[in-house]
């Protein structure tokens, strides 16, 4: 398989790239980047490089050119402005499944968020459930989303894309400074507030499943660990003081953000290599 990758210099993909290039065998992956100087940093690696911009149009041709498949990464994340969420993660998005319609690159894996769920249910999530951008963390970010993936399951339906979206819960491990940059907010959460997380070797592993599986067009699947952790156990775990009274603060939504992994375990074969927060810090992975 021939495949295009997105957002490889992001948290997540620089990440999922080494992975993936160890798994690909004689398979080609290619990645779209804006800088030529990170580019020579993924030839060496052994990637293919093509320079360029996701948002400009011109740019996606060559990028796809003898792709069979895409893993779309590439993503503006919270405290961007609103217009630039919109145009990277909705119109960018679409743009580039459009083109790889065009191109013959029919297989479209999507990194979406678990922030497309909004608030609770009085349960996990789960796939089905409807997508609403008004949870704890509500905004453009999983505004657009949300938009992006209406967008592709309709090319999906209508025109024949293999779409599979993978819906990330919070992202951390190998480094990734995302887990110490949480505490921000979660200090001011109730004690008992819990936070979804997977670590980047269970996102590539994920990735790796929804890009290969055979049969799954038109699929969403939460990608997360088995335990969800709360704040103050967030606090514990990065040695951050627990604020005098968290323990007594009112608990707004205690299942805002937590989701069910239980489709692509059951459907995928999907087993965290790390099940909890707690795991990955004994294994000194955290």
């Amino acid at each position: 398989m021939h495949v295009l990758v997105t957002g490889a210099t992001g948290q997540v993909g620089r990440r999922f790239l080494p992975r993936l290039l160890r798994w690909s065998g004689q398979d080609r992956v290619r990645v779209l980047v804006r800088d030529a100087e990170r580019a020579e940093a993924f030839a060496a690696l052994g990637a293919e490089t093509h320079v360029g911009d996701l948002r400009d149009s011109a740019t996606l041709p060559g990028a796809l050119a003898g792709m069979d498949a895409v893993v779309h990464i590439a993503a503006a994340f919270r405290g961007v402005p609103d217009e630039e969420a919109r145009a990277v993660n909705r119109d960018a998005t679409l743009a580039l499944a459009e083109a790889a319609l065009a191109e013959g690159a029919r297989r479209f894996v999507f990194v979406s968020t678990n922030l497309v769920y909004g608030a609770g249910r009085g349960r996990p999530a789960v796939e089905t459930d409807e997508t609403r951008a008004d949870g704890i963390l509500r905004g453009a970010y999983p505004d657009s989303k949300i938009e992006a993936e209406r967008g592709l399951v309709r090319l999906h339906r209508e025109r024949g894309l293999d779409v599979r979206i993978a819906r990330l819960s919070f992202v951390y491990g190998d480094g990734d400074p995302h887990l110490e940059q949480s505490l921000r907010w979660v200090v001011d959460w109730a004690a008992h507030q819990r936070l979804q997380l997977v670590h980047h070797a269970d996102v590539a592993q994920a990735l790796r499943l929804l890009l290969r599986a055979p049969g799954i067009g038109g699929g969403i699947y939460n990608v997360a660990d088995d335990a969800p952790v709360s704040a103050v156990e967030v606090l514990e775990l990065t040695g951050t003081p627990v604020p005098d009274g968290m323990a007594e603060r009112p608990l707004a939504d205690a299942w805002d953000g937590i989701v069910s992994n239980r489709r692509i375990r059951e459907e995928l074969g999907f087993r965290p290599l790390y099940p909890s927060l707690r795991t990955a810090d004994d294994a000194g992975c955290r």
